[in-house]
């Protein structure tokens, strides 16, 4: 294991009100076992975060908390209680997004990376990101931006049925108003529907190109960009199974190598000047083989702990220690291990079998995505590489920390 500076103590922070967001534990578990001082700023006291063995201190967020003044006074409130300077990890992009803005703010309190101005909320926002592609040529989702109901309408003629809606501020969205962040248009009527409660989504509405469904699509990328520049950590991971079956979050992650995810991750890092933890997700066209980028996200991804080497080096301990002035060591691939979200997976897994069961009439909402384990279609195809010990780590299960599960 490295040698970590255990006199700095890490702060982690998460606006968003998910209870069981198991990214959250991990770093928690990540950091503490490392011997750091772990605190949290947490929904309610009864998170099952709260529970862990590697936690010093659960600061519980206020009802409300979300504006930049409002983040403002919680984040010095917890500096004060913490005593002395910490590195300061969001975990959610309303977090990531407070805490770039605020950077100035919070200088002499928290360790951050040294970000350019407003990269991570232009990365962070769908309509933004497509730009991003198109100036680098990166594959990405045809997308069109319309300006009223009518284009709508006229952009999902253009673009086919079922076409892709997303809000490109999706963590604006109101709690409450029953809007997504992403879901499939079937007809110009929705489109024009959806346009409609624009003002109340709070950012612009994008219609994209569908993307079609598969096993083994579904590719996502964990990165560490360093004060110089460098990605000394670099990671690609397939999708086995999501929840929800064909739109969601990764219920089961397989570390696999590939390598034209990879190279398209570091292109992007490079060009981009982007410091930091990253978390990137890919669907591979089966028509044409390329990898479009979906999304990117400025913070580590939920799954982050499933490119754990043998070392025990992962993006939140690489963080801790480029920011304290240690050196971050090479990152050793460790192919074949995967992650398991226990409730996620057993939900992913009744809802294929009961799917099986009955003829599909069509696409579910969302994108698609990979949906069983051992799915083909890219690198890794087959059996895994032949190069680490197999290993599985869960998400909410540890035998040293037994009270979240």
């Amino acid at each position: 294991m490295p040698a970590f500076d255990t006199t700095t103590p890490a702060v982690l922070v998460r606006l968003d009100p998910n209870p069981f967001h198991h990214g959250t534990l991990g770093a928690v578990r990540s950091l503490g076992r490392a011997g750091i001082e772990v605190h949290a700023v947490i929904e309610s006291p009864h998170s099952p975060v709260a529970r862990s063995r590697h936690l010093r201190t659960a600061h519980v967020r206020p009802p409300g908390t979300t504006d930049l003044a409002g983040v403002r006074r919680l984040l010095l409130t917890v500096s004060d209680l913490v005593g002395r300077p910490a590195v300061l990890i969001p975990l959610d992009d309303v977090s990531a997004l407070a805490t770039g803005r605020l950077g100035d703010a919070l200088a002499g309190r928290y360790l951050l990376p040294e970000q350019p101005p407003g990269l991570a909320e232009q990365v962070a926002d769908k309509a933004e990101l497509a730009a991003v592609c198109a100036a680098l040529g990166l594959p990405h989702p045809r997308t069109l931006l319309p300006d009223s109901a009518g284009e709508a309408a006229a952009a999902v003629r253009s673009l086919g049925r079922p076409a892709v809606a997303k809000w490109s501020r999706p963590w604006l969205l109101p709690p409450g108003s029953g809007l997504r962040s992403t879901r499939l248009l079937r007809s110009e009527r929705e489109a024009r529907d959806l346009h409609a409660r624009t003002a109340e989504a709070g950012s612009r509405l994008i219609v994209q190109e569908f993307l079609p469904p598969g096993r083994g699509l579904d590719w996502f990328f964990h990165g560490y960009a360093g004060r110089d520049g460098t990605c000394p950590l670099a990671a690609t991971g397939r999708k086995e199974r999501s929840w929800p079956v064909d739109a969601g979050l990764t219920a089961v992650g397989r570390w696999l190598p590939n390598p034209d995810v990879e190279t398209a991750a570091r292109r992007l890092v490079e060009e981009l000047g982007y410091r930091g933890i990253l978390d990137l997700d890919f669907r591979r066209d089966p028509g044409t083989g390329a990898y479009h980028l979906l999304d990117f996200n400025p913070r580590p991804g939920a799954q982050f702990r499933l490119f754990t080497d043998r070392a025990g080096l992962d993006v939140v301990r690489a963080l801790h220690l480029d920011l304290t002035g240690r050196r971050v060591p090479t990152h050793e691939p460790a192919h074949g291990r995967s992650f398991v979200v226990e409730n996620y997976a057993l939900l992913s897994l009744a809802a294929s079998l009961a799917g099986a069961l009955r003829p599909r009439t069509g696409p579910a909402d969302g994108e698609g995505g990979g949906e069983g384990p051992g799915a083909g279609g890219g690198p890794g195809e087959g059996r895994p590489p032949a190069v680490a010990r197999r290993r599985v780590e869960s998400a909410w299960f540890a035998a040293d920390d037994l009270r979240p599960a």
